[in-house]
């Protein structure tokens, strides 16, 4: 019998990128989306900036008022109070999207409404809960300093910074930056295409109720589902039998029009376990890890075709295992395509005592508990295969292999699912 030599995560990790040809790989494409685009929300979700973008413009463009009230001169209302308030002379108002077209001078006001223009001489504005007309004067009934009300020119940011860096995902935040630069289109990375193949003799569709010794198809779902969040372009799913013709012709079709092919199951040692033979066959180098020193997820092979420029996985069928080895390798992989930030983590202190796994790195998914000022992670614990446990977590910490383990209230870092 065969048994695994296995590489650990920086190992497999290290191998993949080598494969593909980081950091000018052949996988990395850009593409050029409109602002429109990138509003829709179908359109969003993976986005990620393939260039430094800068501003052509101060933002705001010009001195604006952040309340609703009166631009005043600061020192004019340095006597203000509830009960002895400054009278100032009213001289106009600003209209909004129209140009101030008076000057404040001292012992004056004008009215000013939320994003209106600030005229000149004006260095604060009044809100007007703390201010009553009365006719030609205005009652001002608290001091402010000067600033105060107002977003001065080029605040936010000024012409020719730094507006978002290459490797910035883009969420609403990011797109009504670029709306406020009058910023139209962006180069973003193409995302990277992706076909899933879920095979097994056992699997039948969600929607069929499944005879005693099948299950419902569960990994091409979830796995699709990571994807995308991820940022991978979904092409197809398909679930076959262990069939290795069927199988072999999928993955050769998927190899033409994907860059990932990603098989779950028959990816460990046992008799109908295929995907590594068939890589071996029509892939060339072919594989380059069959196992990983992780718990869950072991059974993982990762390969790679020139010809093609292909990336193919076998992924462990079991739906926990198969989900956490994406995330840390081909979620990885997106992240460190794409030059993005590493992934959000929080502080925590795990709830209890956690056995280490001697030889292999765990993965182990945590619920986030709250107390007080600080986190606790609490294990959530099931078997590879209970897909349910996992709806119940947060996050998961990974225990390294070298590590006996965890005490209670040690602290942890818990990787949040996203």
């Amino acid at each position: 019998m065969k048994l695994f030599t296995v590489d650990t995560i920086d190992d497999a990790r290290e191998k993949l990128l080598k494969a593909c040809g980081h950091p000018t790989s052949p996988l990395l494409k850009t593409k050029t989306i409109s602002l429109d685009e990138l509003s829709s929300y179908a359109n969003t979700a993976g986005r990620v900036l393939a260039e430094d973008i800068y501003t052509a413009c101060d933002i705001p463009a010009f001195r604006r008022s952040t309340v609703d009230g009166y631009a005043v001169v600061a020192v004019d209302t340095a006597a203000a109070g509830e009960s002895i308030p400054v009278f100032l002379k009213l001289i106009g108002a600003v209209s909004m999207g129209k140009t101030a077209d008076v000057t404040i001078h001292p012992g004056e006001c004008a009215y000013v409404p939320t994003g209106g223009m600030i005229p000149d001489g004006a260095d604060a504005m009044v809100m007007i809960e703390y201010a009553e007309s009365t006719g030609d004067n205005v009652a001002v009934y608290e001091a402010v300093a000067p600033g105060a009300g107002v977003a001065e020119l080029g605040e936010d940011l000024t012409k020719g910074a730094l507006l978002l860096s290459k490797g910035k995902a883009l969420r609403a935040q990011e797109i009504g930056a670029l709306a406020a630069a009058g910023i139209i289109t962006v180069p973003v990375y193409a995302p990277l295409t992706l076909t899933l193949i879920s095979t097994g003799d056992e699997l039948v569709p969600p929607q069929q109720n499944p005879r005693l010794g099948e299950v419902r198809d569960i990994n091409t779902h979830a796995l699709g589902a990571l994807a995308v969040r991820r940022g991978y372009d979904v092409l197809a799913a398909h679930v076959l039998p262990d069939d290795e013709e069927r199988l072999e012709t999928a993955v050769r079709e998927a190899m033409t029009a994907s860059n990932v092919v990603a098989v779950s199951g028959g990816s460990s040692q046992g008799e109908k376990d295929l995907t590594a033979k068939i890589i071996g066959r029509i892939a060339k180098p072919g594989v380059f890890t069959h196992g990983l020193a992780v718990k869950p997820g072991k059974p993982t092979i990762l390969g790679w075709d020139e010809e093609s420029k292909t990336i193919i996985t076998g992924l462990p069928g079991h739906p926990v295992s198969a989900m956490m080895v994406f995330e840390i390798i081909l979620g990885w992989l997106i992240d460190t395509l794409f030059n993005k930030p590493l992934p959000f983590t929080v502080p925590a202190r795990i709830s209890c005592n956690i056995p280490g796994s001697p030889g292999r790195t765990l993965l182990l998914p945590v619920i986030l508990r709250n107390e007080g000022e600080s986190y606790i992670a609490e294990p959530v614990f099931g078997k590879a295969g209970m897909i349910v446990t996992l709806t119940r977590a947060d996050g998961y910490i990974i225990i390294d292999r070298n590590k006996e383990g965890l005490k209670n209230d040690e602290p942890v870092l818990v990787n949040v699912f996203t």
